[in-house]
């Protein structure tokens, strides 16, 4: 209805898109930046993860040298120095914090494809501590890539 001045006023209308969800703005986030200021992608999978036994990087860190472990996270690093006699060290990320994995030759060659080509990976192995150095030393990789197949996340690989 026209006020006074023969204007009618404009109510507000309802918005014509939904807001994004929690796990859209992060995908949306790594597709254009790489990174998300919101919560780590982990974050949403972590009541799955820890269904499935797999402790996040924080758990990890409480337990004593030479446990057997499953961890779970992104690739953020690959690297397989030429002087590393066929070790390759990897770094993983969940919402917690980052795991160094150490994989050794043989588990490197038998396991090729989840090593270089997972964007998560889950790790099952023994924790090596000395001291405040951590190091999981992996026995079997799993590609679990599937649960953030639209996650635009690559790992910094260097050889």
């Amino acid at each position: 209805m026209p006020d006074s001045t023969g204007v009618a006023p404009l109510g507000e209308g309802r918005p014509l898109l939904a807001s994004p969800t929690e796990r859209q703005s992060i995908v949306a986030d790594y597709a254009s930046l790489g990174l998300t200021l919101g919560r780590h992608p982990l974050a949403l999978l972590r009541e799955r993860l820890r269904a499935e036994h797999i402790a996040s990087a924080a758990e990890l860190a409480a337990l004593a040298h030479g446990s057997r472990v499953r961890f779970a996270g992104l690739v953020l690093l690959r690297q397989h120095p030429a002087n590393a006699h066929g070790v390759t060290f990897m770094t993983l990320e969940d919402e917690t914090g980052q795991v160094n994995l150490i994989v050794w030759r043989n588990v490197g060659e038998t396991q090729r494809r989840p090593m270089v080509e997972s964007r998560l990976l889950e790790v099952r192995g023994r924790l090596q501590r000395q001291g405040e150095i951590q190091h999981l030393v992996a026995e079997q990789l799993i590609d679990r890539s599937a649960l953030v197949a639209d996650l635009a996340a690559g790992s910094r690989d260097f050889h």
